[in-house]
C-alpha cells in the first residue's frame, strides 16, 4: 500500500486544457451614426444645386435694372434696391401683379382645397368601406397618377371650348380638382391611421357616418390632409401649361402665366424690358410656398412617412 506525501492537487477539468479562441473584438459603439464621406459629398452637391438658384433670384432681386448688367451675379451691387423693385412690382402696368396675385390665391383655395377635400373623402372612403368593384377604383386611380397633367390638358381644352367655360376662371379650377396622386395617398393613410375598432365604437354610441367622419376620423386624418393640401396646392399654384391654353384675358392670369408675359413683353415691338421686375415678381411669388412648407413642415413630414413601418 503505497501512500502519498505531498499534498493533494484538485483535478484538472478535462475542457481546461483545451485553447479559447479569442472572441472577436466589438467596435465601441457611441451612439453616433456612422458618417459617409461620399453620402455627405452628395449631400452637399444636391443642396448647393437647389438652393444656388434660390440664393441667384434673392440676390438679383436687389439689384436696379443697370445694376443687373454691371454686376456679378452671386454677389450685391453697390445699390440695394429691394424694397423699390418691390413697390414698383405692385404698381407696374396700374398694380396688374396684385390682381394675378389674387387670381392664385383663388384657384389656390378653390382648386387646392376643393381637391384635398374630395381626397380626403374618397381615401376615407375607399379605405374603410368595403363595395363592389373597389379593386377596379384601385387600378384606375393607380392608372390616372401615372398619366401626365399635359396628356389630358389638349383634351381638357376641346371639352370646356364646347361647354363654353375657357378664358374664364373655371377652366383653371375645375380640372384642378382632381388630384388622383392625392386621393391614392389619402387612401393608404386612412388604412393605417383610423383603427376600425374606433369607428365601430362610434357607430355603437349612436354617431352618424357623416358624425364619425367629421368628429373622429378626420381629426386623424389632419397629417396626411395637411400633406395633400401641400402637394396640391404647390400644384397649383405652380400651374403654368393649363392657364397657358385655357386663358386669354390677361386680367385671370396666375402669377406664373402673368410673369412670363412681362419677360416675353421685350421681344415684342416697342415693349419694354423689365427684368429686375420679372426677378423681384419671382422671388415674391416663392415666399408663400416656403413660408407654409416651414410652418406645416411637422405635419407632412409626419404624413408621409405614415405606413412605413409595420408593427
Amino acid at each position: 500500500m503505497t501512500t502519498t506525501t505531498g499534498p493533494v492537487r484538485p483535478s484538472t477539468p478535462l475542457n481546461s486544457t483545451a485553447p479559447r479562441l479569442r472572441s472577436p473584438r466589438r467596435r465601441a459603439t457611441s451612439g453616433r451614426p456612422r458618417r459617409s464621406v461620399l453620402l455627405t459629398v452628395l449631400t452637399g452637391v444636391v443642396l448647393v444645386y437647389s438652393l444656388l438658384p434660390l440664393v441667384w433670384l434673392l440676390i438679383s432681386a436687389t439689384k436696379s435694372q443697370q445694376g443687373l448688367a454691371r454686376s456679378f451675379g452671386l454677389w450685391f451691387d453697390s445699390d440695394f434696391d429691394l424694397w423699390h423693385n418691390i413697390g414698383a412690382t405692385f404698381t407696374y402696368q396700374d398694380g396688374v401683379f396684385g390682381r394675378w396675385l389674387l387670381n392664385t390665391l383663388l384657384y389656390v383655395v378653390v382648386g387646392a382645397g376643393g381637391a384635398t377635400f374630395l381626397a380626403v373623402l374618397g381615401g376615407y372612403a375607399l379605405a374603410k368601406f368595403a363595395f363592389p368593384g373597389k379593386r377596379a377604383v384601385f387600378a384606375v386611380v393607380i392608372g390616372a397618377v401615372a398619366v401626365p397633367g399635359t396628356a389630358l390638358a389638349v383634351p381638357t381644352f376641346l371639352m370646356f371650348s364646347k361647354m363654353g367655360l375657357t378664358d374664364t376662371p373655371w377652366a383653371v379650377v375645375i380640372p384642378s380638382l382632381i388630384s388622383p396622386f392625392g386621393l391614392y395617398l389619402m387612401w393608404v393613410f386612412a388604412t393605417e391611421a383610423i383603427p376600425t375598432e374606433l369607428m365601430e365604437a362610434a357607430r355603437i354610441d349612436g354617431a352618424s357616418e357623416l358624425r364619425t367622419f367629421f368628429r373622429v376620423a378626420l381629426p386623424l386624418l389632419a397629417p396626411g390632409t395637411v400633406t395633400v393640401l401641400l402637394f396640391t396646392t404647390v400644384a397649383t399654384w405652380n400651374n403654368y401649361f393649363l392657364p397657358l391654353i385655357m386663358l386669354k384675358d390677361p386680367d385671370w392670369y396666375p402669377l406664373t402665366l402673368g410673369l412670363d408675359s412681362w419677360n416675353k413683353q421685350a421681344q415684342t415691338a416697342g415693349g419694354e424690358a423689365i427684368p429686375h421686375l420679372v426677378l423681384t415678381g419671382s422671388l415674391l411669388t416663392i415666399v408663400p410656398l416656403i413660408a407654409a412648407f416651414l410652418l406645416l413642415q411637422k405635419y407632412w413630414q409626419s404624413g408621409l412617412s405614415a405606413g412605413s413601418v409595420k408593427e
